[in-house]
Formats: structure tokens, sequence, C-alpha cells
């Protein structure tokens, strides 16, 4: 290879990426799909997708750059620096034409080409997406009635609740949530946010008890600040733009989080949870969460957390239970090999592990399907 192939080159291997990216939200979100197409095939020709992507072309496949360059242009649109492509945008009331798209966008990609890029560099994917809430409370119900059971008590545990990658913190109110269901509102009906969690099935808990939650906190690389314009736009913009349901579901999260402030450390994770897990609370039971993060974390974070966490679960008792409660894709076996994502319980001492169902990545639909966790 040539010093004067080599960008050629990795600018493939970069659009093969987010041709990928498209691939994953093409059936759901079309615009997004094809405004990342249409820049793989613009990174393929050197245009100035590559000049926005410059400093990003080695980044590895977990980092998503194809969705980091979405949601910089989404930003864009939505603080008014790209009129032309804002009318394909429903979020700021467009409607998309996909055949014109990208020439809409050139536009805006070159005026503002060394903003996408430092945005680019600067930022990771952060859905922090509510509707998670959905499967982690009903996985909650279960922790808490199962530890109970094995402790021989007759009323569930109060949750004190941990949250690694925890972004803008959306996710740690779920006791503050309301989730209709067909002939009820579980939790907080009169919440700011009321899911439809679009269950099928029902968690293998007793739903008339309320969750109790006495303790929360979490920890990002790269908390959110959600209480400033800046935080709102930055979370907003990883939103693919004709999912409208899940626009008006992230402002009502954002509302609600107003009225109840929760504070997210700046931490990777394993040393943060570690001072976290060294006070043990009596009668309460420790939960710590974690939604589509993993794939983001390094190897040896990942190490360093399983160690800690399995030494906080060695000291575990019956009235200071600990659990695990996760939600991330995990590869089902088959012709395909495809991913889907599991929500998936550890009870410590109880020694109970469950995989609970599985569901979209953005939390609902779910299905509640109870197995064991291998």
């Amino acid at each position: 290879m040539t010093r004067d192939s080599a960008p050629i080159s990795v600018n493939a291997v970069l659009a093969e990426l987010f041709t990928a990216a498209a691939d994953t939200c093409r059936d759901r979100s079309p615009l997004t799909g094809r405004l990342l197409d249409d820049a793989a095939d613009d990174l393929r020709r050197g245009g100035v997708t590559a000049r926005i992507m410059a400093g990003s072309e080695r980044d590895r496949e977990g980092t998503v750059p194809g969705l980091r360059f979405a949601g910089a242009v989404h930003r864009l649109v939505l603080e008014g620096r790209a009129q032309g492509l804002a009318k394909h945008y429903p979020t700021v009331g467009g409607s998309p034409h996909l055949p014109t798209l990208w020439q809409d966008a050139l536009p805006a990609l070159e005026e503002h080409a060394d903003l996408l890029r430092q945005r680019v560099q600067a930022t990771v994917v952060q859905t922090n997406e509510p509707g998670r809430s959905a499967p982690l409370y009903g996985g909650l119900l279960v922790a808490a009635q199962e530890a109970a059971k094995a402790a021989g008590r007759s009323v569930p545990f109060c949750v004190r609740l941990l949250e690694i990658g925890a972004s803008g913190g959306l996710n740690l109110r779920p006791h503050h949530v309301g989730y209709r269901l067909e002939d009820r509102v579980l939790g907080d009906e009169d919440s700011l946010l009321v899911l439809d969690p679009e269950w099928t099935g029902r968690p293998p808990a007793d739903l008339g008890h309320r969750l109790r939650v006495v303790g929360r906190a979490g920890c990002d690389l790269n908390p959110v600040d959600v209480s400033t314009e800046d935080g709102r736009l930055h979370l907003s913009s990883f939103v693919w733009a004709d999912q409208l349901e899940r626009w008006r579901r992230l402002r009502d999260a954002l509302d609600l989080a107003a009225t109840d402030p929760v504070r997210v450390d700046r931490s990777a994770g394993p040393e943060w949870l570690a001072q976290r897990l060294a006070r043990v609370e009596r009668d309460v039971l420790t939960v710590v969460w974690h939604s589509v993060v993993w794939q983001y974390v390094s190897p040896a974070d990942r190490a360093m957390g399983r160690a800690v966490l399995a030494d906080a679960a060695a000291k575990a008792t019956p009235t200071t239970p600990l659990a695990l409660l996760v939600f991330e894709p995990r590869r089902v076996d088959g012709p395909d090999a495809e991913y889907r994502f599991e929500l998936l319980l550890k009870l410590w001492p109880a020694g109970i592990s469950l995989n609970l169902g599985h569901g979209e990545g953005h939390g609902t639909p779910f299905t509640w399907d109870v197995t064991r966790w291998e």
C-alpha cells in the first residue's frame, strides 16, 4: 500500500462501519439509514464526509462512528444551523424526502465541516433511552421480591440503585415513572413520563407491590448535565429524527429530570463501584445496573468491574443482598448469529440467575420469558 493510497483504504474501512450502522437502523429510521448510506458513499469518494471524519478513521466498531456523525448532523438541525436540511427532519417539523436528502445535506456539511469534525471526535453515543426504564422497573420488582423470599421476608426489599454508564441519569428514577398496562398504571400514574411498555407477558412478580427506591447513584465517563441546554441538545441529537415517539418520550424524561435531579459522577466505573459497594446498607437490596453500555467499556474495565462485583457478591448476606440487573445485546445462536437485547438478573447470596426476557434496544416492546441465565 502506497502512502497516497492509505487514506483511501482507511476511509473505505470507515465507510463499511457507516454502512453497518445504517443496516441497524434502516427499517426503524429510514432517514438515518439513508443519511449514513449516502455518507458512506461520500467517504469512499473522499468527499466532505472524509474531512468531517478526519482523525476518526481508525475508530473501532464499538464506538459507532456512523451514529456519532448522524448525531452531530442532527444537532446542527436542532440548533437551526442547517435550514435547507431541516425540512427533512420531523423533530423540527420537517418531512423526509430521501431522494433529495443528501443534496440538501451537502451545503450544511460543507459550511460546518470543522464544527462537525470537532463534535464527532469529542462525543460518544449516549442514547440514555428512557424506554429502558420499563424492563428495568419490572426487573427491579422481581429482584426485590425474590431477594425477600430467599431471606424469608414477607415484604419486598427497598432498593438502592447503582448505574454504570448512566449518561444523563434518565433511568435512575424508575419509581417516578408511570407504566401503562391495559387496566392500570404501575409506578407513578401522575408522572410527567408515562410509558407504554408494550409488554408481552408479565414479570414474575406481584405487580401490586410498589417499588421503593431509597438510594440511587450513577457514573459515566462522559456524564451529561441534563439541567443545561447543551446537555439536553446532546441527548436529543442521538434520537433518530423520524422516531417522534422516542423524541416525545425523551422530552418528557428531561422534564421529569428537572423536577428530580440525580447526580452522575465522572468515572470509568470499577473504582466508583468499589467505593459505593463498600458501604453496606442493612435491609436494602443493592442493585448494580447497566443498559446498552457494555460495548463501550474497555476490556480492562470490564475485567475490573467483574472482580469488584464478585468481591461484593461474596460478602452479601440475606439482610444485605446484592443484585446485578443488565439490559444488553447478546449473540443469539443460529445461522444468522444475530444479537438481541436481554434482561438478565443475578441475586446474591440467594444464588438466583435468571434471563427475564428480551426486547428492542430502546426498551419497548419487551417480552417476558423467564429462563435460567447460564
